[in-house]
């Protein structure tokens, strides 16, 4: 139905409150990045509007330490632009601490908890080679 594929990839070891909150600011960097993702609005029987949703769905993933770092490396080596979570970013309280803590690592010492991506299907598979539906 879909010649991309959304895919997020959760760090195993996140607190349940952690996990739900690195999905919701991921899903929100990759569709500010794809508007086209967003529907129409909802509409109830009595005629009540509620904010449109996303037109492809997510899938959610789960991956240890060593292959968040692989997927990360994956995306990059071919020139994906991911959203990315890192776990400093849990220390800060808004936008722009969260970017200003991001600013201060490399791609290779991130401590990566959360990456999501859309593109082309085969492509993705190959990024999340390793990763495991979420539990």
């Amino acid at each position: 139905m879909f010649d991309t594929k959304f895919a997020i990839v959760l760090r195993d070891d996140l607190a349940s409150w952690q996990a739900l909150n690195v999905t919701a600011f991921l899903t929100s960097g990759i569709v500010a990045g794809a508007p086209e993702m967003i529907g129409e609005p909802y509409r109830d029987r009595a005629g009540r509007f509620y904010n449109a949703l996303s037109v492809q769905p997510a899938i959610v993933l789960a991956a240890d330490a060593e292959t968040m770092n692989a997927i990360h490396r994956r995306s990059l080596d071919r020139g994906i632009r991911t959203s990315l979570y890192i776990e400093e970013m849990f220390q800060t309280g808004h936008d722009a601490a969260n970017r200003a803590v991001f600013a201060d690592f490399a791609a290779g010492d991130a401590k990566v908890v959360g990456i999501a991506l859309r593109a082309d299907k085969k492509i993705v598979d190959k990024i999340v080679k390793g990763a495991k539906m979420h539990p």
